[in-house]
């Protein structure tokens, strides 16, 4: 189905574009994913109180993650339409309209009134979190893509993993603001309105999309498709469709693989907090300090074993985070109801060695999923998979409060569910094809990536 990758084949790309390039892609990232996790935040925190109220403290709880889980299940939808726009017109364009409209919709969940004062602001608050969910689906694949289709092919799994950086990165400045916000006010005023500062902080995302816009350059892969589709122009199709057509099975097993690693985190920094805040006594402070510790240990985590992916394969890195996260899961589950206000070193051992064993997965799983397709239908396979795997994660919180249903005994239940997903990634990875698409370097460096293409 590709055409010859020899043909039209890309420009070298010096290493300095690479690092801007990943730096860009990093910096999105980062404030994407600091948006939609801080909705996570937001809801394991206060929208049960000021949007879903009711007697059963379960319920609620079910209610405000329902709401977190909306944003996943719009992933897919912002993926599909992004990444046949990406396919046509770019990776860059796609990305900075990610980014707007990221900003636009968090900085709106700011102003949303409490339930008390308008009936319809549940409504908004999902509508904004579709538009978030759109948003982070459509960016993903482009950041990834700007990151690995400018570096050169023996560096792909480093400089990809700058784009996968946005989510600790995200995180920990999400946590960062909520505790700042939590520590300068009072209880009733942090519910009444000092949440909201965290989502109005959004705003920046705008210059920062613009100085993007201006400044970054267009991948050359992507130039070089979009070079022979000049020549071609009748054989031009939906990239969606042709990757369905021609991946399913990629797609499926990409999903199936990342899955574990996107309930894992949802589990950890939001389906955790909630836990230990509502069950066990510990203070949001020291919840969401450890969750902040755990991400930023990830930081340096991610690039590295995005290197490690170049050195020893994509399939081994990403395969030792499955297995991890498969010894893991129980153990964590078992860690966590043992701790209490005066005993948080059980939560923060649980959590920090889930932070170890995403970052394998984390490191690596955007370039192992770019490199799955074509470049001509890479944005829309890249997206799929990675987006098919959002919509299963975003459930985990969801899924956490019904297992536990509010006895801290049956926490187990949920290593075990983790266990299952990280059994079910294992599987997956050993069902990926090896495949050549993504080894159309210069002559310098090609027969590195035909070498790490078998990998």
């Amino acid at each position: 189905m590709p055409s010859n990758p020899r043909t039209a084949a890309p420009e070298a790309v010096p290493l300095h574009r690479s690092a801007r390039a990943s730096f860009a892609a990093a910096i999105a990232t980062s404030l994407e994913w600091y948006d939609f996790f801080i909705y996570s935040t937001a809801a394991a925190l206060v929208f049960n109180t000021t949007f879903f109220a009711t007697d059963n403290a379960v319920v609620s709880a079910l209610n405000s993650f329902a709401t977190v889980a909306v944003g996943f299940i719009a992933r897919p939808i912002g993926g599909v339409v992004a990444g046949a726009l990406g396919d046509k017109h770019g990776r860059k364009p796609v990305l900075v309209g990610a980014m707007i409209l990221m900003a636009v919709a968090t900085t709106l969940i700011g102003f949303v009134p409490n339930s008390e004062v308008v009936w319809l602001a549940p409504t908004l608050l999902i509508a904004l979190r579709l538009c978030q969910g759109l948003a982070v689906g459509a960016q993903w694949s482009s950041a990834v893509l700007v990151a690995t289709e400018n570096a050169p092919a023996h560096l792909r799994g480093f400089f990809g993993s700058f784009a996968q950086l946005g989510v600790p990165i995200g995180a920990v400045l999400g946590n960062v603001v909520f505790l700042i916000a939590t520590a300068a006010s009072s209880p009733e005023a942090f519910v009444d309105w000092v949440w909201r500062i965290p989502f109005w902080i959004s705003l920046i995302m705008l210059p920062i999309a613009f100085a993007i816009h201006r400044f970054l350059e267009e991948t050359p892969e992507f130039k070089a498709v979009a070079a022979r589709a000049a020549e071609q122009p009748q054989v031009q199709r939906s990239g969606f469709l042709e990757v369905v057509r021609h991946n399913p099975g990629a797609i499926l097993a990409a999903a199936g693989a990342n899955t574990v690693g996107v309930v894992l985190f949802q589990v950890t920094v939001a389906g955790s907090v909630q836990f230990v805040t509502t069950y066990l006594e510990v203070t949001r402070t020291a919840a969401l300090t450890w969750v902040l510790i755990t991400c930023t240990l990830m930081m340096p985590l991610v690039p590295f074993f995005g290197w490690l992916s170049d050195r020893f394969g994509r399939k081994l890195v990403f395969g030792l985070g499955a297995a991890a996260m498969l010894v893991w899961g129980v153990p964590m589950w078992l860690l966590i109801p043992a701790s209490g206000p005066d005993q948080i070193w059980p939560f923060a051992l649980a959590i920090v060695g889930a932070g170890i064993a995403m970052s394998l997965q984390t490191g690596t799983q955007g370039t192992l999923i770019a490199e799955l397709f074509p470049p001509e239908v890479r944005s829309s396979g890249a997206s799929l998979g990675y987006q098919i795997a959002g919509i299963i994660g975003g459930f985990g919180p969801f899924v956490t409060v019904a297992l536990i249903n509010g006895n801290t005994a049956n926490a187990w239940r949920v290593g075990v569910l983790i266990a299952a997903l990280a059994a079910v990634s294992l599987i997956c990875l050993q069902l990926i094809i090896r495949r050549r698409y993504h080894s159309t370097p210069g002559p310098a460096v090609s027969g590195e990536a035909e070498a790490l293409s078998a990998r």
